[in-house]
């Protein structure tokens, strides 16, 4: 039996990049023969004190902890078969235990999807991000036997580095996401998902957002996931917190999926899986043109692309007139999501990883 030893940072179901990235293949592998055994630092204790202001020595006990941890794993690792490190081993900019891990001789996988050699724009995680170290990025991908990219723009990056590079898309589990009747409730519901540290992505669609309630009155409603503390009076938004027992029930009550983005670099390595979540729904979609948001949406087609203020306003208002375009474009983005950017279309890829 082929064993793989999965190094993260995080609990299951804790991270969307771990659960899009390969958690939920595991069930596929685990079938196939391939033994899986997850290897994560952060505890939901751990959670409370890391990302919050403060607490310097809690912080410094998790340090230790964690460093103990994956000596722990690099003693242990001959006993694999394959090593696959997500984003990186250590959540500093020490590059230590990637470097032992590969000179165990096991073939080691890199995943990543993001720009992480590059300063997230919008980071707020105070000591901890001062700790780290995004140029460490080329060191890991280096290290690696083989390297999986999110997107070309990432694939790009990384045969800088490494020669051995093959793109994965961040993909949905289709047959957990599935498409809800809407029931006719006299409102489209504009919907956004995201987190605290993305937020201010929405924040800059606002104006926009402002124009379309001026025009609609209550004929649209908006909903913000992902940040239970931002509230806006004007669009009658009080957040809701992500939850993943209620993340899909969430989602349905969306009628038109928004994903705005600046066009920087760091944008670029997104791999679009808020707005493959809408699509993933049947929840016709508008997404900045940016990174691999054009090479998902054909605009018009399933879904809509739009790049300017005035193209927002034009496409959410078409959307909200014409249910009849809602639905036809909802379901060629569900197609778009089964055929290319699902676990199902994917899985092999996967499975091919560990030969």
């Amino acid at each position: 039996m082929t064993k793989v030893l999965f190094i993260a940072m995080h609990r299951p179901n804790r991270s969307p990049s771990q659960r899009y990235r390969f958690e939920q293949y595991l069930p596929y592998l685990e079938a196939n023969g391939i033994k899986c055994d997850l290897s994560y630092l952060i505890s939901a204790k751990d959670d409370k004190i890391l990302y919050q202001p403060h607490h310097y020595f809690a912080k410094l006990n998790i340090f230790i902890k964690s460093i103990r941890h994956r000596l722990a794993d690099i003693k242990m690792a001959r006993e694999y078969d394959f090593i696959f490190i997500q984003r990186e081993a250590f959540m500093t900019g020490s590059t230590y235990f990637e470097r032992q891990l590969a000179k165990t001789g096991v073939p080691v996988i890199f995943d990543f999807d993001d720009a992480i050699w590059l300063p997230d724009p919008g980071s707020h995680h105070g000591l901890l991000g001062k700790l780290k170290k995004p140029a460490k990025t080329g060191k890991l991908i280096s290290l690696a036997h083989q390297v999986v990219a999110g997107n070309d723009y990432l694939a790009r990056y990384a045969k800088k580095f490494n020669n051995n590079v093959q793109v994965i898309p961040t993909t949905i589990d289709s047959h957990w996401y599935k498409p809800a009747t809407k029931a006719n409730k006299g409102q489209v519901v504009i919907g956004w998902s995201g987190s605290f540290s993305t937020i201010k992505h929405f924040t800059e669609i606002v104006p926009v957002l402002l124009k379309i309630k001026e025009k609609y009155q209550e004929k649209v409603a908006f909903k913000v996931i992902g940040e239970p503390n931002y509230q806006h009076h004007g669009l009658a938004i009080a957040g809701v917190p992500w939850q993943a027992k209620t993340e899909v029930e969430d989602l349905q009550e969306i009628d038109i999926g928004i994903m705005p983005l600046p066009d920087n670099e760091w944008t670029k390595g997104k791999c679009g899986a808020k707005g493959l979540q809408y699509m993933a729904l049947a929840i016709p979609t508008i997404m900045s043109p940016v990174g691999v948001n054009t090479a998902i949406i054909t605009d018009g087609v399933n879904g809509f692309l739009a790049g300017t203020p005035g193209e927002w306003v034009t496409k959410l208002g078409r959307l909200i007139e014409s249910p009849e375009l809602r639905s036809q474009l909802g379901r060629a983005g569900r197609e778009t999501v089964v055929k290319r950017y699902s676990v199902e279309a994917n899985k092999e890829k996967y499975l091919q990883l560990f030969e």
